[in-house]
Parts: structure tokens; C-alpha cells; sequence
């Protein structure tokens, strides 16, 4: 008989009947329990936000649900949240240290409950190590407020700390693992050197350490495991080249899909231009691809203005910005991720704008033109040929299906955006890889979310050529081979 942790707020787990997810079988995407396509569109949100504020000892909880029901009409199908959002003093999930705080027990509980009635997921990860770090001096797991630690910097070396950590995730995962609100467990935010005194030695092991926590919590109680990721902030991989920090986030094996929070310098932590974030998210989609050894999904999972807002103080002007998060969304999906990635909102307050939420409806719309289950996608950036020098290329594909997407560096307005009144463009178009055959092809208008007339070309097993219909700003293609 499995034994469940002895605590005031646990409770027996409800099994769940909303499907889960998985990692599809063969394919680096997603499918639910029922071998359907399954695309995360989504952005980070916290629970001490704006929309999210009225969960907390429940003040407002029809105006979340509502917000919700607007998310899903606009395509969203999952929330990446953090269990305690260490920002806010009052949502600290524990205090003391081990003890769980029953107001956000209960918040998580009217949250799981909306979404497994709503279906919506939540990709959860236990600690929000930034304001934990920069809020240290606050936080019940120091020294001075009771806790075992007397310092961040060996947050991942201190075994008592260890086994704190251990005992939330096994909480989360007996209290809240047997729903299908659960999309995914992001084990641990952003992995640093900084929080195991300047070494990723620990990586491995601590990753496989609450892998193993989580996963056996799980198997125990619903004999299934959700599946499991470890972030990691992008700019590491090139700021700390002497730190083996791939291996442990392409490749962990206990890992099913790989995230990256990509915050490129400049391109997109600091946008000028609308282009350069896109061009820039889609050669890091290719970097990390190329690490990837198994053929297991890769997901953005946060990426934004981080320096302009943090830094600079300052809040893109929203029809900027709305540019800015379209071409960087698109950029993501062409390139082989799963789904358009997703955006901090780096905005005041943080929320993603309308004109985002239109984005977003926009690609999942796109979504079901391609049998993401059956991809087996390969990168095609540069692969993919043009016959106009001023068109950045994104695609993915293989012998039966391809995702690409076009766009024009130029011309820029004043702020930095493309120029939507420039005189649309014809471009002739290559796409290498699909097997000899006839080749259907259904423009998509990104902006307003509605296909264009079909197109029917030929592939001669070397590449398929075509002339994509005239474009202003960017265009994306959905290609499926006639068996």
C-alpha cells in the first residue's frame, strides 16, 4: 500500500478526465493520451499578476475563470506558471520551510480545478529561482528565517536543501500529478552554475535526483508520468563555453523534451527592429536542434524584452511589440520547435497585448494543416532557397510534410517594423527534402489567421519548387505530399 506524506493539506489524488500529454512516439512534438496533436501555445504568467491575482485566498475567482475562457478563445493551451512566485512575500508555498502554506494550496487546487474543467494545462515548475535569488534575504529556506541554507549559491549542493526540494515536488505531484491540467513539469528554473558556486558538476545528478522524485511519485500513484523538462537561460551556452551545460539539458536521459529560455543579446532582449529577434530565435532553434540526439521536442520557454524592460526601464510600444512577439512565435514553429514558444511579457503591467492574443489565435489556426505526430522534422533555415535576396527563411520538414515561413528584412518604417505598405513581392521558393510527388501547398496570412488559395507543385525527390502568392511583410506555408 503506498504510504502518502502525513500533511495537514494533502489529500487523496483525484484521477483526471481531461487527457494527458506525452511526447509523441517517433516524433519530436506532442500528442494527448489518445494519439492527438498536441501544440503548447502559451506564454509565462504568475499568480501574483494582474490576471491572476483574484485566486489568491480566493477574491476573485470568476474573474480568472474568465480570463481562462478568453485565453481559450484565442487559442492558448497552456500556462507556464511557477508553484511559488517568490516576487510577492505572501506566496511563498512554504512557511516555514516544510511546511506547505494552506492559502497557496488552496489557489493551486481552484486553479487545477478550473483548467481540467476548462482544458487548459499549466506547465509547472516548483521555484522561481530569480526573485528567490535576488529576494534571498526574505525566503523561508535561509538560515537566518529558520531554513538550511545560508546562501543561494549552493542552492543545488546543500542536502538538506535537497530533500526540501524533494518533498515539495512530491507534494505537487500526489496533490495535483493526476491531472490532465498537468502538461509538463519544468523541474527546475533556469539551472545555474551561480547556484552550485560556479560549476554545472552537479547538473546530472540533481536533475536525475528530482526526475526520479517525480516520476516514481507519479508512476506510484497513476501508474503514467507526466513529461519533464529542465530550463535553462540561453545566453549560458555562450557566456560559460568551458561548462559542459548542453549535455545536461539536450540530453539528460530522464529528460523527454528540452527547453531554453532564449534571450539573445540585443536581437531579442533588446529589440531595434522586428527582424533581427526573429532571425535570431531561428538560428538558436537550429543550434539547439542540432543537439538534440534522440528527436525529443524543444521548447522556448521563455523569451522576451528582458533587458529593455529590466534594465532599460522601458515598456515596446505595443504595435511594435506585436510585431516583434508575431515574427519571433513564427520564427520558433518554422524552425522545428514545438509551438510558437513562450513570451515573458516584459510589458507594464505584465500581460501579452491584444494584438499578441490575435497572434496567437492566428497560429493555432495554422496548426492542424500539419499531422505534427508524423513529423520527423529536420531544421531547412538555410536549406530552403529564394529567388529574393531580401526574404529571411524558417522551415522544418521531412519526406511528407514541411512548415515554412517567409520574411522580408525590408523595407522598415521609423519604429523599426516592417513596412505593411510596401508593394507586395513574388519570390520563387525551394524546399529540399520531400519525397517525389505532388505537393499541396496552403498559404497562411499570419496577421488574420485565414488561409489563401491552394497551391499544387511537384517534387522531384531533390527539392519542390514553387512561386509562393505575393506577400507585404511574411507569409507561412503548410506543405503536406499526396500519397
Amino acid at each position: 500500500m503506498h504510504r502518502r506524506p502525513a500533511d495537514a493539506v494533502e489529500r487523496t489524488p483525484a484521477r483526471s478526465g481531461l487527457p494527458w500529454i506525452f511526447a509523441a512516439d517517433g516524433a519530436p512534438y506532442f500528442v494527448d493520451e489518445h494519439g492527438r496533436d498536441f501544440t503548447p501555445v502559451g506564454q509565462n504568467d504568475a499568480i501574483s499578476w494582474v490576471e491572476f491575482q483574484g485566486l489568491y485566498r480566493r477574491r476573485d475567482l470568476p474573474a480568472v475563470e474568465r480570463h481562462l475562457r478568453w485565453l481559450l478563445d484565442h487559442g492558448v493551451t497552456v500556462l507556464r506558471l511557477m508553484l511559488e512566485y517568490a516576487q510577492v512575500r505572501t506566496r511563498y508555498f512554504e512557511r516555514p520551510a516544510g511546511r506547505f502554506n494552506p492559502h497557496m494550496v488552496q489557489l493551486w487546487d481552484d486553479l487545477f480545478a478550473m483548467c481540467e474543467r476548462l482544458g487548459l494545462r499549466i506547465l509547472l515548475t516548483p521555484f522561481d529561482t530569480f526573485w528567490t535569488w535576488l529576494h534571498w534575504a526574505h525566503h523561508p529556506y535561509n538560515s537566518a528565517n529558520g531554513g538550511p541554507l545560508a546562501h543561494p549559491s549552493r542552492l543545488l549542493l546543500c542536502p538538506e536543501t535537497r530533500e526540501l526540494i524533494r518533498r515539495r515536488l512530491r507534494f505537487a505531484a500526489t496533490r495535483w500529478g493526476g491531472s490532465g491540467a498537468l502538461f509538463a513539469w519544468d523541474l527546475w528554473n533556469e539551472i545555474h552554475p551561480a547556484q552550485a558556486e560556479d560549476s554545472a558538476d552537479v547538473f546530472p545528478d540533481f536533475i536525475s535526483d528530482l526526475s526520479r522524485t517525480v516520476r516514481h511519485a507519479e508512476l506510484d500513484l497513476y501508474g503514467r508520468a507526466h513529461p519533464q523538462t529542465v530550463s535553462l537561460f540561453g545566453p549560458e551556452l555562450e557566456l560559460k563555453p568551458h561548462l559542459d551545460l548542453t549535455t545536461p539539458i539536450f540530453r539528460h536521459p530522464a529528460l523527454d523534451f528540452a527547453s531554453l529560455h532564449i534571450y539573445a543579446h540585443g536581437a531579442i532582449d533588446d529589440p531595434r527592429n522586428t527582424v533581427e529577434g526573429a532571425v535570431a530565435m531561428g538560428r538558436i532553434v537550429r543550434q539547439a536542434l542540432e543537439e538534440i540526439t534522440d528527436q525529443r521536442p524543444f521548447l522556448d520557454t521563455e523569451h522576451g524584452p528582458i533587458h529593455t524592460f529590466k534594465d532599460r526601464k522601458k515598456t515596446l510600444p505595443e504595435a511594435f511589440d506585436d510585431e516583434y512577439f508575431r515574427h519571433t512565435q513564427w520564427a520558433h514553429l518554422a524552425s522545428g520547435g514545438a509551438g510558437g514558444g513562450m513570451r515573458w511579457p516584459n510589458r507594464r503591467p505584465h500581460t501579452l497585448t491584444p494584438g499578441m492574443r490575435r497572434a496567437q489565435r492566428a497560429m493555432a489556426g495554422f496548426l492542424p494543416l500539419i499531422k505534427w505526430r508524423r513529423l520527423r522534422r529536420r531544421n531547412l533555415n538555410t536549406e530552403i532557397v529564394t529567388s529574393h535576396r531580401a526574404v529571411a527563411t524558417f522551415g522544418c520538414g521531412d519526406e511528407d510534410q514541411a512548415v515554412v515561413w517567409l520574411m522580408r528584412r525590408a523595407p522598415l518604417s521609423k519604429d523599426g517594423s516592417l513596412d505593411a505598405n510596401a508593394a507586395p513581392i513574388r519570390t520563387l521558393v525551394s524546399v529540399p527534402g520531400l519525397a517525389p510527388g505532388r505537393c499541396r501547398i496552403t498559404p497562411w496570412d499570419t496577421k488574420s489567421g485565414a488561409p489563401g488559395p491552394e497551391l499544387l507543385a511537384v517534387s522531384d525527390g531533390q527539392a519542390l519548387r514553387f512561386e509562393a502568392p505575393p506577400f507585404a511583410t511574411d507569409i507561412a506555408l503548410a506543405i503536406r505530399r499526396e500519397r
